[in-house]
């Protein structure tokens, strides 16, 4: 019984992807003759056995040379109906906390606590505070000009507004703040966003976050209760995230997604995306690009 789907999905500016290398990938994972083409030469789904799941380790470490994403998902329910995706080096390729602090001139002190939180080695809440007060005294217009630093990754606006159109509801969450939240929400049409405040008094950013902090147990509740809210099982959520603090919401939902994780998440959630971009998230959901929305 072919219980499960495999799909590939070839970084589209450096492979495409050929007959022999979804003929490695079928015969890898005993998957089936028919396959369905997603997007010519990008994508294709092709069914599999339950089996399939113990052989994804050797069926990546063949793909090793290869620009190549392959993920598993299960036949049923595969098009999910909420989205909660982390922000930063997520839906953005920026670590906007990082960024701010470069236009500070502490960058480098700001981006070691960073790397050392979404690693696992710290505990979040307490690196967002040491990282924040080293930005005391500074002007609160260093948050206009991280702004013109963020860059939309590629297929986020594909991402959100095509599962919106398909009757999805979409959440952004992000450890970081409601300035940039708010603005990346807008530009791709999540339907709300959450994060944590910068306190600024007298136009200049005091050190301080607004209470209680939003971290990995705040991002776990919002994608609990908003499936609560809008009546839906575990297994029509979807999570996508890379850091340590997105570990809890990833585990939780139907189908977490690692997109360019760290170490600690790539040890512990099965479906990556390692190589390709966010249009895999659609493509994982059994989306061929003809159905694509917002690019």
């Amino acid at each position: 019984m072919m219980s499960l789907v495999l799909t590939l999905v070839a970084q589209r500016d450096a492979a495409t992807l050929d007959a022999a290398t979804i003929a490695l990938a079928r015969d890898a994972v005993d998957g089936a003759q028919t396959v369905t083409t997603l997007s010519a030469g990008e994508a294709v789904d092709i069914p599999c056995p339950a089996t399939a799941a113990d052989r994804l380790p050797a069926l990546r470490a063949a793909l090793a040379d290869k620009p190549v994403d392959a993920v598993l998902t299960h036949q049923d329910a595969r098009r999910k109906r909420l989205l909660v995706s982390d922000m930063d080096s997520t839906i953005v390729a920026n670590e906007t906390l990082d960024d701010l602090a470069t236009h500070a001139g502490i960058g480098e002190k700001i981006a070691e606590i960073t790397a050392r939180s979404m690693n696992g080695e710290l505990d979040f809440a307490t690196a967002l505070r040491e990282r924040v007060a080293l930005l005391k005294g500074f002007p609160a217009s260093l948050l206009e000009k991280a702004w013109n630093d963020v860059r939309l990754n590629e297929g986020a606006k594909e991402l959100v507004q095509t599962m919106r159109v398909h009757g999805a509801h979409t959440a952004l969450v992000s450890g970081g703040f409601t300035f940039f939240t708010s603005r990346v929400a807008a530009l791709c049409g999540f339907q709300e966003n959450h994060a944590n405040t910068l306190t600024i008094a007298d136009g200049m950013l005091t050190g301080e976050t607004g209470h209680p902090i939003l971290g990995p147990d705040t991002k776990l509740a919002l994608l609990t209760s908003l499936a609560e809210k809008h009546v839906l099982p575990a297994n029509a959520t979807l999570a996508i995230g890379d850091g340590a603090n997105d570990l809890p919401m990833l585990k939780a939902a139907g189908l977490g997604l690692a997109f360019y994780a760290k170490p600690i998440i790539r040890n512990a959630i099965a479906a990556q995306i390692n190589h390709t971009s966010l249009r895999t998230a659609l493509f994982v959901q059994g989306y061929p690009a003809s159905a694509f929305s917002g690019a």
